[in-house]
């Protein structure tokens, strides 16, 4: 299939939430593994520019640097066809060994392009040690029901929601309900993304729809890295968690009116901007 517009860049989910909230002002770290390759340079290289930490950044020679390739259509929507490569090798312990960084931080940000028990063991670390911790299931797989007591906030898309619950991504059970029998199993607040629809927040309370923020669409790649990015900032620092949301939406908005998922990452100054305007 003929394409045009070839470009490269750095990625992955945990990598650009890690850059992320460093442009939101925040003191970022990142736990990861990267193969010994040019990849890899190029992704220390940019965490170096961008503030980001990596005292727990590891590396391997069994395999690659992870990768995506992703293809973008006219409207700005995409599919993304990852190999999570050297991600693969990054189990629990890799976690524990950076458990006092996690123990002095207000937040821990996990994505599934880990190991499942991973993404879990960090969760479950952050929980033990009273941190607030987030994690945005993507790409989904189911979780086990035992594990939804160290998940503070959960961000999934409407179709990973149903499947982290093990059913069909079009299953015809209502948001609202999905989200709230995750809770009844010990998990806390569901802010459920919805593209141009915006946010829904799902607490044992309340249900809350914060709109999108209106922007020209370019590339929506990288639209919920940005999201949770902003919204793990903006919690730490005390926001309540319409706010948070609120801004985590401009965030997700702002990324999506360039071409790329690093160079779309917004900086604080232009989420603040927004953030006045549009609510």
């Amino acid at each position: 299939l003929p394409g045009t517009d070839f470009d490269m860049g750095p990625g992955g989910k945990g990598s650009n939430q890690a850059v992320g909230v460093a442009r939101m002002g925040g003191s970022s770290s990142f736990i990861g593994m990267l193969g010994k390759d040019k990849l890899s340079e190029i992704a220390i290289s940019m965490y170096t520019e961008e503030g980001v930490n990596t005292d727990f950044v590891s590396y391997t020679d069994q395999l690659p640097t992870g990768v995506g390739v992703i293809v973008l259509n006219p409207q700005g929507e995409n599919f993304i066809i990852i190999d999570m490569a050297a991600n693969n090798l990054m189990d629990a312990s890799y976690i524990v060994a950076a458990e006092d960084r996690i123990k002095n931080s207000k937040m821990i940000v996990s994505v599934l392009e880990t190991p499942l028990m991973t993404a879990m063991k960090a969760m479950e670390l952050g929980k033990r040690n009273h941190i607030t911790t987030l994690l945005n299931p993507a790409p989904a797989v189911q979780i086990p029901e035992t594990h939804f007591q160290y998940i503070d906030l959960l961000t999934p898309n409407e179709s990973e929601l149903r499947i982290l619950l093990g059913l069909k991504p079009n299953d015809p059970t209502p948001t609202i309900k999905l989200a709230q029998r995750m809770q009844d199993k010990g998990l806390g607040t569901v802010i459920v993304t919805q593209g141009e629809k915006g946010a829904m927040i799902v607490t044992q309370n309340d249900v809350i729809e914060i709109p999108s923020v209106k922007v020209d669409v370019v590339d929506t790649t990288g639209a919920g890295d940005a999201f949770n990015a902003g919204l793990a900032v903006a919690y730490a620092e005390g926001k309540d968690i319409v706010t948070a949301t609120q801004i985590a939406c401009c965030c997700g908005a702002l990324c999506c009116t360039k071409l790329g998922v690093v160079p779309g990452i917004p900086h604080r100054d232009q989420v603040e901007s927004l953030f006045k305007k549009a609510y």
